[in-house]
C-alpha cells in the first residue's frame, strides 16, 4: 500500500477527507472487540445511565433532543 503523508491528506478536498474518515471509522467499527474498554472508562460511560435510572425525569425525551439540535438551542461552551 502506498504511504500517504498527513500533508497530502490535509490537501484533499473536504468531501474526500470526510469519505476517508468514514472508511477508517467503518474499519474500526467492524471489529468492536478490538477496542479496549478499561474498567474506568466503562464506569464513566455507565454513570449517566445510572443517574437517569435514579431520576428518569432528569433527562430529555427524543423529541426534545431533536428540537434542541434542529434549532441550535444547545450551544457548546
Amino acid at each position: 500500500m502506498k504511504q500517504v503523508s498527513v500533508a497530502e491528506i490535509l490537501d484533499l478536498p473536504l468531501q474526500e477527507r470526510i469519505w476517508l474518515v468514514e472508511l477508517i471509522w467503518e474499519s474500526i467499527a467492524a471489529v468492536p472487540e478490538a477496542v479496549e474498554v478499561t474498567p474506568q472508562l466503562k464506569a464513566e460511560l455507565e454513570a449517566p445511565l445510572k443517574a437517569l435510572k435514579a431520576d428518569p425525569g432528569a433527562g430529555y425525551s427524543r423529541e426534545q433532543v431533536k428540537l434542541h439540535l434542529r434549532y441550535g438551542m444547545w450551544r457548546s461552551a
